[in-house]
């Protein structure tokens, strides 16, 4: 069961580590796809579907990774607008080699979107599941999770607050920070959990990596403006 939740110290945004308006196909020229995410840009931002039909089942899913590695504490901030669903979208950070060594390094196991080579294959992340459309029970109660990998560790949980799609009126601010061993995250300005890696579930908290956006089929959704920006503890 996850913990309950913290609160986490106040902090101060520093400098721009990364940032993308995603709304052209030369902005995500040096992304990394894993998997079969189809694109589609505008005026609103990057519009992701699944390029396998969903009777694929896992391998329909996938995975698409910013070049940016970042250490030590960050906030990531984006726009998500859902279009279609069922479906489910994700958010990978910290995601690096069991060993320390770069995501994309050549030693580790090839990867194409299925969900067990993530959370049980030869990489660390935290991964953060939002709009939970995909199965029955996530339609019937929506909630936001906080996973841990190597592993399946649920160490986070909070309420969905994104009406489903015949009733969303535009996109919605996500914000996702991590300062030190604690991760906080809100959506249009709600915190919706606050977690401190103590080092209890997983082993050590994790502190460097990469960024990446998971969506399971069908699920069509528009990303834009996704920033990361460096934070210290205090005010």
């Amino acid at each position: 069961m996850p913990e309950r939740t913290e609160l986490m110290p106040d902090f101060t945004v520093g400098e721009t580590r990364y940032t993308n308006p995603l709304r052209r196909e030369s902005d995500v020229a040096d992304w990394t796809r894993e998997g079969k995410p189809v694109t589609h840009f505008g005026k609103t931002g990057m519009r992701l579907s699944n390029g396998l039909d969903p009777s694929h089942g896992q391998a329909a899913n996938y995975l698409f990774w910013a070049p940016s590695v970042v250490e030590g504490s960050f906030r990531a901030t984006w726009t998500f607008h859902p279009l279609e669903e069922p479906g489910l979208a994700m958010f990978w950070f910290c995601a690096a080699g069991r060993e320390g060594e770069d995501l994309f390094n050549p030693s580790l196991a090839p990867r194409a979107g299925n969900y067990r080579q993530y959370h049980s294959g030869d990489i660390n992340a935290y991964h953060l599941s939002y709009f939970r459309r995909k199965n029955p029970d996530e339609r019937g109660f929506h909630t936001c999770n906080l996973r841990k990998s190597h592993g399946f560790h649920l160490v986070a949980q909070g309420a969905d607050p994104i009406p489903d799609v015949g009733d969303v009126p535009g996109p919605f601010a996500i914000e996702v920070v991590k300062l030190g061993p604690w991760i906080r995250f809100a959506i249009n300005d709600l915190v919706l959990f606050t977690w401190k890696d103590t080092g209890a579930v997983g082993g050590p908290a994790l502190d460097q990596g990469r960024f990446g956006f998971r969506q399971m089929a069908p699920l069509v959704a528009v990303y834009a403006d996704f920033t990361v920006e460096s934070i210290r503890e205090g005010s």
